[in-house]
């Protein structure tokens, strides 16, 4: 048997940072972001590390959808008041910008077969100043104006990709109240373009680190995720 209550604040703590943010507060998370972050770290290590983070991603994405609420179960021994699942609701699509975060979205999908997907090409165009965000390839299921949106990206840099892939899936009916952005690592100042952009998004993160170099890369991050994870660094 099992009672719900009205959903409250699910998204924990935003820490001061800009925007709807929520950092995931685990030791694991820290213990294995730190193994990534090691410039030591080979390919087959950091595969094997990044998909136990990238698992650990996808549970914290996945409590948090909108059919999963307040509620009460009945143990053996009496009753306990949690985070349950609600039936109905959107279905759920996982949309991955491509090519890192396939890698997060094959660990959600691992969590929950049955989940579509869809997938978004978006590179950064390195000759320019500002690094700008070009659509390249796109592909979404047919329902995905009716879906709530799961977003993957590992990095969040300086938001041109996210915020692109945001506008693709507009453009898509899909409602920004629909959408969640799911990532490893974020930084300031690409925290703060998503929320002028759209602060009603929530953003899910391991952690947020300091800023942005000169060439747009997140320091202390940890490189290219992509290149790191499939060898081609």
């Amino acid at each position: 048997l099992i009672h719900f209550y009205k959903r409250g604040n699910m998204n924990g703590t935003t820490n001061g940072y800009p925007g709807n943010v929520t950092v995931i507060k685990s030791r694991a998370v820290e213990y294995l972001l730190l193994k990534l972050r090691n410039k030591k770290t080979d390919t087959e290590e950091f595969q094997k590390v990044g998909d136990r983070l990238m698992r650990i991603l996808g549970e914290e994405a996945l409590c948090r959808l909108p059919t999963v609420q307040e509620g009460e179960v009945h143990t053996p021994c009496g009753a306990v008041k949690g985070p349950v699942d609600v039936p109905g609701g959107p279905p759920v699509c996982i949309v991955s910008i491509v090519r890192s975060g396939d890698i997060l979205q094959e660990a959600v999908r691992g969590l929950c077969p049955g989940l579509s997907v869809g997938k978004i090409l978006i590179q950064r165009d390195e000759s320019s100043e500002d690094k700008r965000a070009v659509l390249y390839y796109k592909k979404l299921p047919k329902n995905i104006s009716d879906s709530f949106v799961i977003l993957v990206d590992p990095m969040l840099a300086t938001a041109g990709s996210a915020i692109r892939a945001i506008e693709v899936l507009k453009d898509s009916n899909v409602k920004t109240e629909n959408i969640m952005f799911l990532n490893l690592i974020c930084c300031p100042e690409g925290l703060r373009a998503m929320a002028k952009a759209y602060p009603e998004i929530p953003i899910i993160t391991g952690c947020v680190d300091s800023h942005l170099n000169e060439d747009k890369y997140i320091v202390p991050g940890l490189g290219d995720y992509g290149d790191r994870y499939y060898g081609t660094a």
